[in-house]
């Protein structure tokens, strides 16, 4: 006998960025339910080292779409929520905390990413959609001193929320013979990756219309630099000078 795959599996299993919101807000309950979602996300020592902030005003949002290659949906979404790692209530709690070292922002960002997660699930469990945003790193000291973030602290990503206005297919993800090894890593096998660059290739051009596989992506994305100003930024903040 078949088993049939529990509803949060088939939730995660069917996920898509959705970039078109109806205009539905969201309720308080829902809102309510989200948060405690975030709250509930595993967390590196108890540190629990993450603040998310609630963009209502539409002054502001907008000027944290400009920060972010004024991406519409920031504005259009019924909530947009920026994940934080904070620090700041830590130093205050415990002066002496060695927050400059490596370590210490690795943990930060995996304990956001894992918060965020835990709130897109939710969400979408619940009949909602969404779409991170990163860009906003693309200004990152901007968006900080927009939110009035203090030192020790500084914006990961945005997460779009709202009820999906599109329905769009799923993206192919890397098979698992190029990404789950057992034991120790393996080496890129050039025909599955050749496959895998067709799909992402047709997928591309049913959703965008656009000439695009996932070599190219990585070669577009990595080949040249990344943000530089992200290093001098988070020193600045008092992170990874050790």
């Amino acid at each position: 006998m078949m088993n049939k795959t529990s509803s949060t599996l088939d939730t995660i299993l069917s996920h898509r960025s959705i970039r078109k919101f109806t205009p539905k807000k969201i309720s308080t309950d829902i809102l309510e339910q989200l948060i405690n979602a975030a709250r509930c996300a595993s967390t590196s020592n108890n540190l629990q080292c993450i603040s998310i902030i609630r963009i209502t005003d539409e002054t502001l949002r907008e000027q944290i779409m400009a920060c972010a290659s004024n991406q519409q949906y920031i504005k259009d979404a019924a909530e947009f929520f920026v994940f934080c790692v904070d620090f700041h209530k830590h130093q205050q709690i415990c002066p002496e905390s060695q927050l400059d070292y490596t370590e210490v922002l690795l943990i930060g960002a995996v304990d956001a990413g894992i918060m965020a997660q835990n709130v897109l699930v939710a969400a979408e469990s619940l009949g909602l959609g969404g779409v991170y945003i990163g860009a906003l790193r693309n200004e990152i000291e901007k968006v900080s001193e927009l939110l009035k973030l203090p030192a020790h602290s500084f914006p990961v990503f945005g997460l779009c929320l709202g009820y999906p206005a599109q329905d769009p297919p799923l993206k192919p993800r890397l098979p698992k013979t190029l990404m789950c090894f057992e034991n120790t890593y393996q080496a890129l096998q050039e025909p599955i990756l050749a496959e895998y660059n067709q799909q992402v290739q047709e997928y591309y051009q049913q959703r965008s219309k656009i000439d695009m596989d996932w070599t190219r992506n990585i070669e577009k994305t990595l080949a040249k630099p990344v943000r530089p100003h992200i290093l001098p930024f988070l020193q600045k903040q008092g992170f990874i000078k050790k």
